[in-house]
């Protein structure tokens, strides 16, 4: 009997054990982030504080909504639900969501008197259906940029941005990653659609004018792909948001470490443009911000450090 092999299977097992509730968080969608795709993990309960439960609606708020909103009384949202803290399902699938972007969404919804109609969707396909009118906005940590402002309009509600993750115990690229050229030659993952895999395509070429080896991109359209791929060595990195990644990596199961922020952007709720919902979103976020309820949700959720002061309609990508 090879004892000295059957420990070893038995402990191989203990650790995939220790991982499948993780993969099984992250496999139930793709999320932005920042406009982006995250991969998290949620080692703990959720918070059991709802700041969310005291929000009433605020008439001179609701006012700004076109009237047939008021009158309906509902909006559609496209919600891209994938990963902590942003948007996730502790519970599984069936049961309801949870996370940052889901209390301020729904926060928001209070002030302005109306029902979400939730509709979950992949991150990727959230901004092109906002045109065709399939959702009156869209959710999913969606990051401002120069590009995405010629065909949608954001208003603003929290600052993320990308950041770089790698497998626990890599060393090779040090405490942080602060130059694309730190990845010449590696292989990075990121999510379909996101500002991360725009970001690296359109940098590719810094590898070959420093005289290096290109780096490789592996795009996947979910979070637990991404992951099982880092600790499968078949990536070397991941590329994703800011705060997704500082949560996974405080989860032990993921055995990922953080490598700090790259680039900061403005995350807002994404709407068609020329959307006359705007200015109401907008009044309503600052109410939020005003009354205390935005910094209590960001404290539930660890994200306090990603706070805005006001928020804004269509800004400026961060340079």
């Amino acid at each position: 009997m090879n004892l000295p092999g059957i420990r070893s299977r038995l402990r191989s097992a203990a650790a995939l054990a220790l991982l499948l509730p993780l993969l099984a968080l992250t496999a139930c969608g793709s999320g932005d982030t920042d406009g982006t795709a995250a991969v998290g993990a949620q080692g703990s309960p959720v918070p059991t504080d709802d700041p969310v439960a005291a929000v009433r609606k605020v008439d001179s708020v609701a006012a700004l909504l076109p009237a047939d909103v008021r009158r309906s009384g509902t909006l559609r949202v496209g919600s891209s639900v994938g990963f902590p803290p942003g948007a996730y399902y502790p519970n599984g699938s069936d049961k309801a969501p949870a996370g940052q972007d889901i209390d301020i969404a729904d926060a928001v919804a209070k002030v302005l008197g109306v029902e979400l109609e939730r509709q979950d969707a992949s991150f990727e396909t959230i901004l092109p259906a906002l045109g065709s009118g399939k959702y009156d906005f869209g959710t999913g940590n969606f990051g401002v940029t120069t590009e995405r402002l010629k065909t949608i309009d954001f208003v603003t509600y929290i600052n993320d941005g990308q950041g770089f993750a790698v497998k626990k115990g890599n060393t090779a690229l040090g405490k942080k990653v602060t130059d694309l050229t730190q990845l010449c030659g590696l292989t990075i993952g990121t999510g379909a659609g996101t500002t991360f895999e725009t970001t690296l395509t359109a940098q590719k070429g810094v590898c070959a004018e420093a005289g290096k080896k290109p780096y490789d991109v592996k795009v996947y359209s979910e979070n637990a792909a991404t992951l099982t791929a880092l600790q499968q060595g078949r990536i070397d990195v991941i590329m994703s948001t800011i705060n997704g990644l500082r949560h996974q990596a405080a989860q032990p199961a993921s055995r990922t470490t953080f490598l700090g922020e790259f680039h900061r952007l403005d995350v807002g709720f994404a709407f068609k443009k020329g959307s006359p919902l705007t200015k109401a979103f907008q009044a309503a976020v600052n109410e939020l911000i005003q009354d205390g309820t935005y910094a209590r949700i960001l404290k539930k959720w660890g994200t306090s450090a990603s706070a805005i002061e006001t928020s804004r309609i269509n800004p400026p990508e961060h340079k």
